[in-house]
Formats: C-alpha cells, sequence, structure tokens
C-alpha cells in the first residue's frame, strides 16, 4: 500500500538514516493479531517512504507478543510488542528480570469488538447477558449453580431463533480475549446476578466468583481460536450457526461475508465506538524496547511515522482500514518523541 498522499511534513517525522551501526537493519515487531492489520499498513508505507528497510510484523497474540518482549534485549529479541490489552503488571516484571527496563508505551487508537455471523443467517441483537447465559460454563438456574444447560439461542433467550449455539471465540494468548471475558462475560454475570451466588459459594472470594463467571464451557459450544481471524472466519463459513468474536477492522474489511450484531442496541461503527456509546471497545498499543533506540535502524522513526496524524489521525489511512482515532494523539506523539518511558512520572 502505497501512501503517497501523505505529506512532506510526515515523511520528515525524523532525519532519515540507514547508518547507524547493527547486526540487524529490520525492525522486528510480533503481537497482537487485532493490531496486525494496521502495523502492517504501517511497515509497508514505512518502507516504502523512508530509506529503511520494511519492518517484519508478525502475529501470534498479545500475550505471545509480549513474553517475545520481556525475552530480554539485543537483537535475538524484538524490538516492539503490539497488544490489544494494556501490559500487565506480572509482564512488567517478567520483562525487568530479563533486563527489559525501559518500556516506551503507545496507544494508536481504539477498536470494538464486535459479534458477527454468516451473512445469510440469522440476525441478532445481543446483550452481555445473552454471552454470558450461552457460554460460562456454570450458570444459577432456580437459585443453584449448575452445568450449563442451554444448547440453543432461543433458551438464552427468547427472541432469539432456535439455533445451536456455536460461538468462536479468541484464545487465551489474545488480548481480545480479556476485554471478551471482562466486558462482556464478567459484565452480563454481574447483570444477572449469578455474581452474588458465585460470590456466596467462593465464601466471599471475589476473584474466585469472577473466575467462575468467566470460566467457559468446554463441550464444543465455546471454541477457542488461536489463530486470527482468518480462521475464524473459516470456521464461520464452514458453519452456518456459528458466530465470531472480531476486532470491528476485520468486520468492516468482510461485510460481503458477514453480518454484525448489535450490543446493548448499538450497532459497532467507528462513530459508536468514538462517541463511547458501543460497549465493547478498548484501546489498542505498541510497546517500544528504548534500549533498541539508536542501535536497531528506523525504530524510533518506526514508531513515530505510526502515531503521526497523517497515519494514524481520522484522516489517515489506518482510519480508513477501521480504527477509531485516539484525541489524545498528541499526547502519544509525544511520549514518542520524547522517548518517555512507563513510570517515568512524566
Amino acid at each position: 500500500m502505497s501512501l503517497a498522499k501523505l505529506t512532506t511534513s510526515a515523511l520528515a517525522i525524523a532525519a532519515v538514516s540507514a547508518t547507524a551501526a547493527a547486526a540487524r537493519d529490520q525492525v522486528q515487531v510480533a503481537g497482537s493479531s487485532t493490531v496486525l492489520p494496521y502495523a502492517s499498513i504501517v511497515a509497508e508505507a514505512f518502507g516504502e517512504n523512508f530509506d529503511f528497510p520494511t519492518p517484519v510484523v508478525e502475529s501470534g497474540g498479545s500475550s505471545a507478543g509480549l513474553k517475545r518482549f520481556c525475552e530480554g534485549v539485543g537483537e535475538n529479541t524484538i524490538d516492539v510488542a503490539n497488544a490489544s490489552r494494556q501490559i500487565k503488571d506480572a509482564e512488567v516484571a517478567a520483562c525487568a528480570e530479563n533486563g527489559v527496563t525501559d518500556i516506551i508505551e503507545v496507544r494508536i487508537g481504539y477498536d470494538g469488538i464486535v459479534f458477527a455471523s454468516d451473512i445469510n443467517g440469522e440476525t441478532f441483537e445481543f446483550t452481555p447477558v445473552d454471552w454470558y447465559k450461552a457460554l460460562s460454563a456454570k450458570v444459577v438456574v432456580d437459585g443453584e449453580v449448575t452445568e450449563n444447560p442451554y444448547t440453543t439461542w432461543d433458551q438464552v433467550n427468547p427472541d432469539f431463533p432456535v439455533q445451536p449455539i456455536q460461538a468462536f471465540i479468541p484464545g487465551t494468548k489474545h488480548g481480545t480475549r480479556e476485554v471478551f471475558e471482562d466486558k462482556v462475560i464478567l459484565a452480563g454475570c454481574e447483570e444477572t446476578g449469578d455474581y452474588e451466588a458465585f460470590l456466596e459459594a467462593a465464601d466471599g472470594d471475589k476473584k474466585a466468583a469472577e473466575k467462575e463467571c468467566i470460566s467457559l464451557r468446554t463441550d464444543g459450544k465455546s471454541v477457542d481460536i488461536d489463530g486470527d481471524y482468518t480462521e475464524t472466519l473459516a470456521r464461520i463459513e464452514s458453519n452456518q450457526d456459528g458466530i465470531g468474536v472480531f476486532g470491528l477492522a476485520f468486520y468492516e474489511n468482510n461485510t460481503d461475508k458477514l453480518q454484525v450484531a448489535t450490543m446493548g442496541g448499538v450497532e459497532p461503527t467507528t462513530e459508536s465506538i468514538a462517541s463511547g456509546d458501543y460497549p465493547v471497545s478498548r484501546p489498542l498499543f505498541f510497546y517500544v524496547k528504548k534500549a533498541h533506540i539508536g542501535v536497531i535502524p528506523g525504530l524510533k522513526e518506526y514508531a513515530e511515522f505510526f502515531v503521526a496524524d497523517e497515519v494514524a489521525g481520522p484522516d489517515g489511512p489506518l482510519a480508513e482500514y477501521g480504527l477509531v482515532s485516539d484525541p489524545e494523539l498528541a499526547d502519544t506523539q509525544s511520549v514518542v518523541a520524547d522517548e518517555t518511558v512507563m513510570g517515568s512520572g512524566s
């Protein structure tokens, strides 16, 4: 993808020089499958418009990318980890143990988690309660905690069709899974009041009660997808009853194959996510290893290019692909320019 339309200012974000001494001359990126398409667009444009090699961008999931990122410092470790969730304290600690102590957190914008099915299938108007009742391993029936008895969507919600429950959701290594568990499954558990029953059963242990809420059934009704969204789409194409959990951008690029459900009465769109009306949205990030800046040619330039107005702004190519531009993008640009690390207090 060529970004010849970019302004001169965007292409002059940093002085372009590929003379830095390093055994590796390509920026290496891994992580979130949600961030992958955005990072791929930026990497391709960066390679076309700068005198640096095109960065190598891999997927694998947020957790997997951050694990690689935290393996240490040096040319045999990646420079950037993409994530569809914020880095955890435990991951920061793991990084520190391996000498990765200066981390730059870069928020690129926002995305929504959508629930999409075959374009020729039934339509749905979901709430978090529907998904909790459909997928949680245990639910409360007649005041008693029991194994999930529901097999069709009409049993979950009488307004739904008599269609087998079959959901394809991101596996546990994906950041999307964690947001799905928190903003959909746990929210639905709390809204039904089942959380209180789980809390009582756990003798007041809140973490144990939450774990019970978000523990998903393993009887085949809920299927973890460890690959990227293309695998989820393939599952739906082979099973018209299937409903998949996707990022908004992927859905918007497959509207010829998929239809999207509302959540809480709101259709997921760039506008509804930007306004905060759509209830299942999240910020997207990438993390930069500061120790590699000045060592791996083009690393800082890549980061600055990624969050430039002409790239990540509301009129940029990432917005065209579905990224919701961050209203505080200027602050992020300053973080990258100043190489401000996490926990610096500045």
